[in-house]
């Protein structure tokens, strides 16, 4: 999708209407229309960025600034807030439905209806170390890619 017909970017222009939250000149918050629990809130960079990979750095820093103080803020609102889970789905298979860049906040508590559900399995350090050594190449290869200059462990 384009920055044209991104419903994030409307909304950061003012064009689409939105619960906000949060505002300053580089990010937005707002209420997710389809909330986990009460409280679950969107943080957006105001400019367009339709994935992680498109996602300048500096912006990154700065959603996730303000998710850091709206964590605080939903722990100190009065809402019921045991806990706060960040999300963020980057691309397709990890479920990303709205292509823009977007940083879920929501509180947590006892008996809520959010679920993961995966293979928790404890895995032998010889598949750990292979699987570190393949991410270590993808930074390599990042790097050199003119992508960010993450320095591997």
């Amino acid at each position: 999708m384009t920055q044209d017909g991104c419903v994030f970017c409307a909304i950061a222009r003012g064009q689409a209407e939105a619960s906000v939250v949060y505002e300053d000149a580089s990010v937005l918050a707002f209420m997710d229309l389809q909330p986990v629990t009460p409280g679950h809130l969107l943080v957006i960079p105001k400019a367009h960025s339709a994935g992680l990979g498109d996602l300048p750095e500096e912006a990154g820093i700065q959603v996730w600034r303000a998710a850091h103080r709206l964590a605080g803020a939903l722990r100190a609102s009065g809402l019921r807030c045991e806990g706060v889970n960040l999300f963020l789905a980057d691309g397709e298979a990890a479920f990303q439905e709205v292509f823009h860049v977007h940083l879920h906040v929501f509180p947590r508590f006892a008996g809520d209806p959010f679920r993961i559900d995966a293979d928790w399995r404890v895995h032998e350090r010889d598949r750990l170390d292979r699987t570190a050594a393949a991410v270590r190449k993808g930074l390599a290869a990042s790097r050199a890619a003119g992508g960010p200059g993450i320095m591997p462990a």
